[in-house]
């Protein structure tokens, strides 16, 4: 079946830089948008960055200019280069992808997560 792991997590300290990898297998026919989520405890999942199967990319506000999505279709993986991280405790990092798994057929996926602690 199809499944996206996410690698790249950890602990760092504010400043710091981390980056995400979030790679998809399984039998699948293409992946569109791939994106980054995040979530706070006692907080809604909410959009860190996306990223179109064309190469488009958006980003949340309070990204501000410090994340960076990229992709690798040929390697079925996104990217998520995190810089000038901010001290917020623990979040965990989900990935979602939107892949065609047949013809005409396209069904969300997401990670399982990947907590990322930054300390002040």
């Amino acid at each position: 079946q199809v499944q996206l792991v996410e690698s790249g997590g950890g602990l760092v300290q504010a400043g710091g830089s981390l980056r995400l990898s979030c790679a998809a297998s399984g039998p699948f026919y293409s992946i569109n948008t791939m994106g980054w989520y995040r979530q706070a405890p006692g907080k809604q999942r909410e959009l860190v960055a996306g990223i179109t199967g064309g190469g488009s990319k958006n980003y949340a506000d309070f990204v501000e200019g410090r994340f960076t999505i990229t992709r690798d279709n040929a390697k079925n993986t996104v990217y998520l280069q995190m810089n000038s991280l901010k001290p917020e405790g623990t979040v965990v990092y989900y990935c979602k992808a939107a892949i065609v798994v047949r013809f005409y057929i396209e069904r969300d996926y997401w990670g399982q997560g990947t907590p990322v602690t930054v300390s002040s």
